[in-house]
């Protein structure tokens, strides 16, 4: 199946044996639903060679190309490596999030490292009895997963960062009582709220996303989530994520005077990322909430800067979002991602200033821009 919805003068193509989202001009996507609708290339490049400047050879070449992204990808055999569940534990921890306890067995430190320093601050004594049982566990090269003694999934030790996202997408699924199929997408983004709407602020590492969280939360926002941002299919609303904001070294500096608790908070060298974070509590004590998005921030510091905000075209911003974004696989959560992007502001924001970046934020809430 193929899906396509236009964006200002380009078209989005999600291309279902792929889970892929493309962005091509329309003479591209019209040939991929001719392709899709099974109609040969040589009656294709005869019905285009009026519209396309171009030679026979060079016209059929074109098509053989796009017919190349048709081309299901043949998913490699993952060996699965099973790991038998271990008897023995060396640290088991109670979170606490809504009135749910889960329950988390990690086999070492290892694991503990992986999972535990976001959600620290949900911890609690052991209950007479939790909700939900997780177990992680590893040997020399793979990683595994269990909840409720079903396993989940196993993974290479240099693929554990799918581990943590499946991990927080099970929590997400049992807080928020929804399965994984009744989620749009989760998305590489901090998430704040007025009470009334939600906001989403997006950038590349190091931009400032998290830092800016931050200094929203201290005024009179709320921390919605960050870095894992999951949106339902329903409704299209933004959902709270519980754990904690990550801060880079570089940023205590501005945080500091805010969060003194932050100057002798633990610190975690994440090596594969090449940072060095702490952790700050979101203050967001209800994590039922969930809002609608009221748009799509691409935040950015930058030192000496005079307050810059804009709107940004939709097409960069749909590039932008979605190569560090899961969006479901299913066409019916596809097709309400389009036309949920489709109809959402996009903004830049550059600033260096932090009081002018809340009143810009506020004023953005307000529809004051």
């Amino acid at each position: 199946m193929i899906l396509q919805k236009q964006i200002e003068s380009k078209i989005a193509v999600w291309l279902q044996d792929k889970n892929q989202y493309l962005v091509v001009e329309p003479i591209v996507a019209e040939i991929i639903s001719l392709l899709n609708n099974s109609i040969s290339k040589e009656d294709i490049s005869t019905a285009l060679a009026d519209k396309i400047n171009a030679t026979d050879y060079e016209l059929t070449n074109f098509i053989n190309e796009i017919s190349e992204l048709l081309t299901p990808t043949l998913k490699a055999q993952k060996d699965k490596n099973n790991i038998d569940v271990p008897i023995n534990f060396e640290f088991v921890f109670y979170y606490k999030i809504n009135n749910i306890i889960i329950e988390v067995k990690y086999l070492s430190d290892y694991e503990k490292f992986l999972v535990h320093p976001k959600f620290a601050h949900l911890e609690i004594e052991k209950p007479i009895k939790s909700n939900h049982q997780y177990k992680v566990y590893s040997n020399k090269t793979h990683i595994s997963f269990s909840v409720n003694n079903q396993t989940i999934d196993t993974w290479s030790l240099n693929d554990a960062h799918y581990f943590q996202g499946k991990f927080s997408m099970k929590i997400v699924e049992h807080i928020h009582n929804k399965s994984e199929s009744e989620w749009l997408g989760v998305f590489h983004a901090s998430a704040i709220s007025n009470g009334e709407s939600s906001m989403l602020f997006l950038g590349d590492s190091g931009n400032g996303k998290s830092t800016s969280l931050a200094l929203l939360q201290a005024t009179d926002f709320t921390c919605l989530a960050d870095d894992f941002v999951p949106i339902d299919s329903n409704r299209q609303y933004i959902y709270s994520f519980p754990s904690a904001i990550s801060i880079k070294k570089n940023s205590l500096p501005t945080l500091l005077p805010i969060y003194p608790e932050l100057k002798t908070s633990a610190e975690y060298n994440f090596k594969r990322l090449n940072k060095i974070v702490r952790y700050l509590i979101p203050n967001n004590s209800d994590n039922h909430q969930n809002l609608p998005c009221k748009a799509l921030i691409f935040i950015k510091y930058k030192a000496d800067s005079d307050i810059q905000i804009s709107s940004i075209s939709k097409i960069n911003a749909f590039e932008q979002l979605v190569p560090d974004s899961w969006i479901s696989p299913i066409p019916e959560n596809a097709e309400k991602f389009l036309d949920w992007f489709q109809k959402l502001p996009c903004y830049q924001l550059t600033y260096s200033n932090n009081k002018k970046m809340i009143e810009t934020v506020h004023k953005i809430f307000n529809d004051e821009l």
